[in-house]
């Protein structure tokens, strides 16, 4: 938690402008200076952020609600949302964190194009790959490497079980970590098995987009830029999948120590 601390430290703040939260993908846009502007000048202040949606397997409808303030997020200052990703709930953590992506300012001009898949691809080329997550282009990466070994809280085919992490981490030369783990509160303990001299990858589109995080031995930033905000709004909010997403208008992209 104490990388989001530091993040939220260095943000400037908004307006919370529209909140999606979909099966899979959460949404949040971000309206930054000024009073609403039905114009080109409003349309350029307006920055959406994603992150996985986890979902509480536990919580029952007696248990409580979700999200505390459902329903009264709009409107209100994006810095005092964005602090719900260190919240303990994790449907809230979700929203804090999507938040805080629309908030970032991405430094211009430094991305490269591309998804995870190409840079883990030239990065493993004949080496020992860790990856902590599942992703769909598990199969097809798996012969571009030396060795991938993933490692999934919910294993599936050749996946590992997370607690193998111990014993696969720090035998990788590449280390590749779900952004998720910033939401489940695993990261720290993951970066801390990791072999000093191996490259480590944030990827996901909920991988905050900051040179900040280089400050915290990652190497690589793989994640996600909302360029269509309404489609993208409409594929969540309908229940959409990553690839769904994507198409709708988000550009993948890498940023690199």
């Amino acid at each position: 938690m104490h990388l989001i601390e530091a993040l939220l430290q260095r943000v400037d703040d908004g307006v919370v402008e529209d909140v999606r939260m979909g099966a899979f993908w959460t949404a949040v846009v971000i309206r930054q200076g000024g009073a609403r502007r039905d114009d080109a000048q409003h349309d350029a202040a307006r920055r959406c952020g994603l992150a996985s949606t986890l979902h509480d397997a536990e919580r029952q409808h007696s248990s409580g609600p979700a999200v505390a303030e459902a329903g009264k997020l709009i409107g209100r200052s994006g810095l005092e949302v964005a602090q719900m990703a260190r919240s303990s709930r994790v449907m809230e953590a979700s929203i804090g964190l999507a938040t805080l992506n629309a908030l970032l300012t991405p430094p211009p001009g430094s991305y490269e194009e591309g998804n995870a898949e190409e840079v883990l691809a030239r990065l493993g080329a004949g080496r020992q790959v860790a990856l902590v997550g599942h992703f769909p282009f598990v199969d097809s990466l798996r012969p571009r490497v030396g060795a991938l070994h993933v490692l999934e809280l919910r294993p599936q085919g050749a996946d590992l079980p997370a607690e193998s992490a111990p014993d696969v981490i720090p035998q990788a030369d590449v280390l590749a970590i779900t952004a998720t783990t910033l939401l489940n509160g695993t990261f720290d303990g993951l970066m801390a098995l990791r072999r000093a001299d191996a490259p480590v990858m944030l990827l996901g589109p909920s991988t905050p987009l900051s040179p900040l995080l280089f400050d915290y031995g990652i190497r690589l930033l793989s994640g996600a830029l909302v360029e269509q905000i309404e489609p993208v709004l409409a594929a969540v909010s309908q229940g959409a999948n990553f690839r769904q997403v994507h198409h709708a208008g988000v550009r993948l992209v890498t940023l690199q120590a």
